[in-house]
């Protein structure tokens, strides 16, 4: 199995073992051999797309920085890790920092920038610390500041901590948190491409993107392009969590069918229970019904047949005994908790949406319960600035269409009635939600 990240090297995490296995060859490549917009061009032919969820092609976001600009630009590297169910970046900053840097490196000069802003969550201390020192080795070596590796070319990089906030994983929330502003997404366009950090040019990749472009420089667009599925290529660094044997973080070809990471990698579901449901690629993304899953294979593309996503690629495996109600519950509060307000339709459908559910949860749920949950979904779907309102809405969404049986069995099967508004004076608003 090809391994572009994780790869099965001792101590990898360390400069001498990194540049003893040819850690920084791709940086000093383009520096003396290639041009910025060829480095470019070599991303778009290798198909990347990015690792945060958008699947956006890499090398195309990359073109969309102003060439000629009096304007400083930036990059911000996205570790703002808080989905439920992703834990892959942190796994990259453990087992091989120093490629990440590289990849930050080529990406500046790349686009011709001078400042890299890596955005890591405020809990991910220890993880910090590391890369604290990486930047640190990397500056005493000369691979960081002015004349990297003795060219002509010159950057920093810098670190900012999140401080808890879900929503700054939104390309734009991220750059208000690091102007030091409320993390509030703003509406596009303009595109940070155009109007960024402190309204300058600005490019936003995930981690496990950015990690990528050593191996792509270093064995070509071609090669890359050939691992895993055409249309989405490279490998994918999965997240597996629930009730799975072996839980933990699998780098494998996109395409590798999801049975096969459960069942070969990852040992089969738990305590030889049968599988009931799998979340695919984080709680954002409508899950998979079991029958589903036995079909899908992890890329993009052929996740789209199941009104699915490949997301952070976080799977979460449930099993026979999950009880999908709490689950939905639980990941609904999660997106109330975290909606930063700003959209009315996610501000008040998500908790619209979870009192709909404890409602259901403490046995005092009606039939019509169901519908009235996917039309408040509906209604947020796409009418908020930001993806937040989308990822509160496709669980409720879709887990009701594909397990509807599971909660209309939780649901009294007498409905409560209604008040008779011709009867009744005053009706309060909340009588009907709470």
């Amino acid at each position: 199995m090809t391994k572009i990240i994780l790869k099965d090297i001792d101590d990898l995490n360390t400069l001498e073992v990194y540049e003893a296995n040819g850690g920084f060859s791709a940086l000093k490549k383009v520096l003396k051999e290639m041009k910025a917009d060829e480095v470019i061009e070599e991303v778009k032919k290798s198909g990347l797309r990015g690792r945060g969820g958008a699947c956006f092609p890499t090398g195309l976001k990359w073109s969309f920085m102003p060439k000629v600009t009096d304007k400083p630009k930036f990059l911000c590297c996205n570790g703002d890790e808080s989905e439920p169910g992703s834990f892959k970046d942190r796994e990259i900053f453990e087992r091989n920092p120093y490629q990440f840097l590289e990849g930050t490196l080529i990406a500046c000069y790349a686009m011709g920038i001078k400042t890299a802003y890596i955005y890591i969550r405020g809990e991910y201390y220890r993880w910090i610390n590391i890369i604290e020192e990486c930047i640190n080795q990397l500056y005493k070596k000369g691979y960081i500041g002015k004349n990297v590796a003795g060219s002509s070319f010159s950057t920093d990089i810098y670190i900012h901590k999140g401080a808890g906030a879900y929503i700054c994983g939104e390309e734009s929330a991220l750059m208000s948190s690091i102007e030091g502003q409320r993390g509030y997404p703003r509406v596009k366009p303009p595109f940070p491409a155009q109007f960024g950090l402190w309204g300058y040019p600005t490019t936003i990749n995930n981690i496990e993107t950015i990690t990528n472009i050593p191996e792509i420089i270093n064995r070509g667009s071609k090669w890359f392009a050939s691992v895993g599925e055409p249309k989405h290529p490279g490998t994918l660094l999965f997240g597996i969590s629930g009730h799975i044997n072996k839980p933990g973080v699998y780098e494998l070809e996109t395409g590798t069918p999801l049975m096969t990471i459960i069942n070969e990698y990852c040992g089969g579901v738990w305590r030889g229970k049968s599988l009931k449901a799998v979340i695919p690629g984080g709680s954002s993304v409508p899950p998979l019904t079991r029958d589903e899953a036995l079909k899908a294979k992890m890329d993009s593309e052929s996740l789209k047949e199941f009104n699915s996503a490949i997301g952070t690629a976080g799977i979460i495996v449930m099993d026979q005994d999950t009880d999908l109600l709490e689950v939905l519950t639980r990941i609904t509060y999660f997106y109330f908790h975290e909606s930063c307000g700003q959209c009315t339709p996610c501000r008040e459908g998500c908790g619209w949406m979870l009192r709909i559910l404890r409602r259901i949860s403490e046995g005092k749920g009606r039939m019509s319960d169901l519908d009235l949950l996917i039309s408040v979904a509906d209604n947020i779907e796409g009418n908020t600035i930001c993806a937040l309102g989308d990822a509160a809405a496709w669980p409720v969404k879709w887990t009701i269409r594909k397990f509807r049986g599971e909660f209309e069995s939780k649901i009294q099967k007498e409905e409560i009635e209604l008040p008779n508004i011709n009867k009744v004076h005053s009706i309060r608003h909340t009588d009907y939600y709470t």
